[in-house]
C-alpha cells in the first residue's frame, strides 16, 4: 500500500499534528504552509516585539518564503510547482497587504495560473501575515 500521508525534510514542521500533504488519488492536498524556516525560530520578514508579537512585517519577503516552502513541500512529496491546481490565500491584513502580494504572486504564478481563493483572516496560528493552502496534481 502506496503512503498518503507525506512530508518534506527540507520544509518546517507542521506546528500540530498533521502532515505536510496527503495523497488522494492523483492529486496530494498540503495543509497550511505559512512562511517560517527550518529549524529557527525566525520567521522571515517579520519582527517581534518583547512578547512574541508582530511589531512590524514585510508582506513581500514573507510571501517569497512561503512560495519556496509550499515549492519544496511539493517536490518532497512528489508533485512539483508547476503542477498546482488550486490555492486558498490566507492574509491577516487584506487592505495593506492584498496589492504586493498580488505582485508578488504573479510573478510566481504568471506561466501555471492555478486556481486561487484570497480570504482576509483575523489571526494565524503563529505570528505570521500569509499562509497557503494548495492542492496539485502527482
Amino acid at each position: 500500500m502506496e503512503e498518503k500521508i507525506r512530508n518534506s525534510n527540507r520544509a518546517p514542521l507542521p506546528v500540530g499534528l498533521y502532515p505536510h500533504a496527503r495523497k488522494v488519488g492523483n492529486l496530494l492536498f498540503l495543509s497550511g504552509v505559512g512562511p517560517r524556516k527550518k529549524d529557527s525560530k525566525t520567521i522571515p520578514g517579520v519582527e517581534l516585539d518583547e512578547n512574541g508579537e508582530i511589531k512590524d512585517y514585510d508582506i513581500e519577503i514573507q510571501c517569497k518564503a512561503v512560495f519556496d516552502n509550499v515549492k519544496m513541500i511539493l517536490e518532497d512529496c512528489g508533485s512539483s510547482w508547476d503542477k498546482l491546481v488550486d490555492v486558498q490565500v490566507f492574509l491577516t491584513n487584506m487592505k495593506d497587504d492584498f496589492s504586493t502580494f498580488n505582485k508578488v504572486y504573479a510573478e510566481y504564478f504568471k506561466d501555471i495560473q492555478p486556481c486561487r481563493t484570497t480570504v482576509e483572516v483575523n489571526a494565524l496560528p503563529t505570528p505570521i501575515a500569509i499562509e497557503l493552502k494548495c492542492v496539485a496534481e502527482l
